[in-house]
Protein backbone atom coordinates (compact mmCIF):
# COMPACT_ATOMS: atom_id res chain seq x y z
CA UNK A 1 0.00 0.00 0.00
CA UNK A 2 1.30 3.59 -0.67
CA UNK A 3 0.19 6.26 1.06
CA UNK A 4 -2.18 9.14 -0.62
CA UNK A 5 -0.39 11.77 0.58
CA UNK A 6 2.60 10.61 -1.17
CA UNK A 7 0.75 10.66 -4.56
CA UNK A 8 -0.23 14.40 -4.62
CA UNK A 9 2.72 14.67 -7.06
CA UNK A 10 1.05 12.61 -9.61
CA UNK A 11 -2.39 13.60 -8.71
CA UNK A 12 -1.15 17.23 -9.58
CA UNK A 13 0.83 16.42 -12.66
CA UNK A 14 -1.83 14.06 -14.54
CA UNK A 15 -4.30 16.78 -13.66
CA UNK A 16 -2.54 19.47 -15.17
CA UNK A 17 -1.57 16.85 -18.48
CA UNK A 18 -4.98 16.37 -19.12
CA UNK A 19 -5.56 19.98 -18.45
CA UNK A 20 -3.22 21.09 -21.84
CA UNK A 21 -4.25 17.67 -23.53
CA UNK A 22 -7.70 18.75 -23.15
CA UNK A 23 -7.17 22.38 -24.67
CA UNK A 24 -5.03 21.04 -27.77
CA UNK A 25 -8.24 18.80 -28.52
CA UNK A 26 -10.73 21.66 -28.39
CA UNK A 27 -8.84 24.50 -29.43
CA UNK A 28 -6.30 23.44 -31.80
CA UNK A 29 -7.13 20.24 -33.51
CA UNK A 30 -11.22 20.96 -32.88
CA UNK A 31 -12.73 17.75 -33.85
CA UNK A 32 -15.65 17.96 -31.61
CA UNK A 33 -17.23 21.14 -33.87
CA UNK A 34 -19.00 18.94 -35.62
CA UNK A 35 -20.72 17.27 -32.40
CA UNK A 36 -23.51 19.72 -32.37
CA UNK A 37 -25.72 21.15 -35.38
CA UNK A 38 -27.27 24.40 -35.86
CA UNK A 39 -31.01 24.71 -34.92
CA UNK A 40 -33.18 25.55 -38.44
CA UNK A 41 -34.95 28.76 -37.94
CA UNK A 42 -32.71 29.64 -35.15
CA UNK A 43 -33.74 33.16 -34.27
CA UNK A 44 -37.35 31.72 -34.64
CA UNK A 45 -37.25 29.20 -31.83
CA UNK A 46 -34.73 31.17 -30.10
CA UNK A 47 -37.21 34.07 -29.75
CA UNK A 48 -40.03 31.31 -29.06
CA UNK A 49 -38.13 29.72 -26.33
CA UNK A 50 -37.40 33.49 -24.89
CA UNK A 51 -41.19 34.25 -24.70
CA UNK A 52 -42.16 30.78 -23.05
CA UNK A 53 -39.68 32.77 -20.20
CA UNK A 54 -37.42 29.69 -20.22
CA UNK A 55 -35.19 30.00 -16.96
CA UNK A 56 -31.63 28.04 -16.91
CA UNK A 57 -32.24 24.42 -16.16
CA UNK A 58 -32.67 21.18 -17.75
CA UNK A 59 -36.07 19.95 -19.66
CA UNK A 60 -37.82 17.21 -21.19
CA UNK A 61 -40.50 17.58 -24.10
CA UNK A 62 -42.93 16.32 -24.74
CA UNK A 63 -42.83 16.06 -20.37
CA UNK A 64 -44.76 14.64 -18.03
CA UNK A 65 -44.86 14.85 -14.46
CA UNK A 66 -45.18 10.77 -13.47
CA UNK A 67 -45.28 7.56 -14.77
CA UNK A 68 -49.36 7.00 -14.52
CA UNK A 69 -49.56 10.24 -17.04
CA UNK A 70 -46.87 8.62 -19.33
CA UNK A 71 -48.72 5.59 -20.16
CA UNK A 72 -51.68 8.07 -21.07
CA UNK A 73 -53.12 8.48 -25.10
CA UNK A 74 -52.60 11.91 -24.42
CA UNK A 75 -48.82 12.06 -23.87
CA UNK A 76 -48.57 8.75 -26.27
CA UNK A 77 -49.48 10.89 -29.07
CA UNK A 78 -47.44 14.21 -28.29
CA UNK A 79 -44.30 11.69 -28.02
CA UNK A 80 -45.94 9.61 -31.88
CA UNK A 81 -45.61 12.99 -33.46
CA UNK A 82 -43.05 14.86 -31.65
CA UNK A 83 -40.46 15.99 -31.65
CA UNK A 84 -39.41 14.71 -28.65
CA UNK A 85 -35.95 16.07 -27.00
CA UNK A 86 -33.67 16.81 -23.75
CA UNK A 87 -32.90 20.35 -23.67
CA UNK A 88 -30.20 22.22 -21.51
CA UNK A 89 -31.02 25.91 -20.84
CA UNK A 90 -27.29 28.06 -19.42
CA UNK A 91 -27.60 31.43 -18.26
CA UNK A 92 -27.78 34.35 -20.93
CA UNK A 93 -24.69 35.71 -21.66
CA UNK A 94 -21.06 35.11 -23.11
CA UNK A 95 -19.93 31.74 -21.48
CA UNK A 96 -18.56 31.80 -18.01
CA UNK A 97 -15.46 30.09 -19.60
CA UNK A 98 -12.82 30.93 -16.22
CA UNK A 99 -15.63 28.88 -13.94
CA UNK A 100 -15.98 26.39 -16.70
CA UNK A 101 -11.73 25.59 -16.61
CA UNK A 102 -11.63 25.74 -13.34
CA UNK A 103 -13.96 23.47 -12.78
CA UNK A 104 -13.09 21.22 -15.56
CA UNK A 105 -9.33 21.81 -13.60
CA UNK A 106 -11.06 20.81 -9.94
CA UNK A 107 -12.48 17.46 -12.20
CA UNK A 108 -9.51 15.97 -13.06
CA UNK A 109 -7.78 17.06 -9.74
CA UNK A 110 -10.93 14.41 -8.20
CA UNK A 111 -10.06 12.11 -10.96
CA UNK A 112 -5.88 11.71 -9.68
CA UNK A 113 -7.56 11.77 -6.57
CA UNK A 114 -9.28 8.75 -7.34
CA UNK A 115 -6.88 6.74 -8.96
CA UNK A 116 -3.84 7.90 -6.61
CA UNK A 117 -6.42 6.35 -3.57
CA UNK A 118 -7.26 3.16 -5.80
CA UNK A 119 -3.49 2.72 -7.26
CA UNK A 120 -2.37 3.35 -3.86
CA UNK A 121 -4.83 0.70 -2.40
CA UNK A 122 -3.34 -1.95 -4.70
CA UNK A 123 0.41 -0.91 -5.21
CA UNK A 124 3.09 -0.42 -2.90
CA UNK A 125 5.56 1.93 -3.28
CA UNK A 126 8.61 0.64 -5.60
CA UNK A 127 5.95 -1.15 -8.03
CA UNK A 128 7.38 -1.00 -11.93
CA UNK A 129 6.34 1.41 -14.50
CA UNK A 130 4.31 -0.53 -16.83
CA UNK A 131 1.96 -2.22 -13.59
CA UNK A 132 1.57 1.35 -12.30
CA UNK A 133 0.33 2.92 -15.53
CA UNK A 134 -1.92 -0.24 -16.24
CA UNK A 135 -3.95 0.55 -12.50
CA UNK A 136 -3.51 4.11 -12.81
CA UNK A 137 -4.72 4.05 -16.55
CA UNK A 138 -7.66 1.76 -16.53
CA UNK A 139 -8.83 3.57 -13.53
CA UNK A 140 -8.68 6.93 -15.09
CA UNK A 141 -10.23 5.57 -18.55
CA UNK A 142 -13.10 4.37 -16.51
CA UNK A 143 -13.15 8.08 -15.08
CA UNK A 144 -12.63 10.10 -18.25
CA UNK A 145 -14.15 7.03 -20.95
CA UNK A 146 -16.44 4.73 -20.12
CA UNK A 147 -18.21 7.54 -18.46
CA UNK A 148 -19.44 8.85 -21.60
CA UNK A 149 -21.48 5.98 -22.69
CA UNK A 150 -24.61 7.54 -20.88
CA UNK A 151 -24.91 10.35 -23.21
CA UNK A 152 -25.99 8.25 -26.43
CA UNK A 153 -27.49 5.70 -24.18
CA UNK A 154 -30.24 8.12 -21.86
CA UNK A 155 -29.43 11.97 -23.18
CA UNK A 156 -29.91 10.73 -26.77
CA UNK A 157 -26.39 12.05 -28.30
CA UNK A 158 -25.11 11.00 -31.48
CA UNK A 159 -23.11 8.27 -31.23
CA UNK A 160 -20.02 10.04 -33.11
CA UNK A 161 -19.94 12.32 -30.47
CA UNK A 162 -20.12 9.49 -27.66
CA UNK A 163 -17.28 7.98 -29.55
CA UNK A 164 -14.98 11.10 -29.33
CA UNK A 165 -15.48 11.58 -26.13
CA UNK A 166 -14.77 8.45 -25.47
CA UNK A 167 -11.29 8.70 -27.72
CA UNK A 168 -10.59 12.11 -25.49
CA UNK A 169 -11.03 9.69 -22.17
CA UNK A 170 -9.01 6.92 -23.69
CA UNK A 171 -6.01 9.88 -23.74
CA UNK A 172 -6.56 11.54 -20.73
CA UNK A 173 -6.22 8.00 -19.38
CA UNK A 174 -3.20 7.46 -21.02
CA UNK A 175 -1.63 10.53 -19.78
CA UNK A 176 -2.94 9.70 -16.52
CA UNK A 177 -1.52 6.41 -16.17
CA UNK A 178 1.98 7.79 -17.43
CA UNK A 179 2.00 10.74 -14.69
CA UNK A 180 1.51 8.27 -12.44
CA UNK A 181 3.93 5.43 -13.76
CA UNK A 182 6.82 7.89 -14.02
CA UNK A 183 5.90 9.64 -10.48
CA UNK A 184 5.29 6.97 -8.84
CA UNK A 185 6.73 7.00 -4.92
CA UNK A 186 10.17 4.42 -5.68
Amino acid sequence: MTPLLALWMPIVVAAVLVFLLSFLLHMVLRYHNSDYRPLPKEAEVMAALRAAGLTPGAYTFPHCASHKEMGSPEHMEKMRTGPVGLMTVLPSGPPAMGKYLALWFVNCLLIGFFVAYLAGHTLPPGTDYLQVFRVAGATAFMAYGVGQFVNSIWKGQPWSATAKEIFDGLLYALVTGGAFGWLWPR
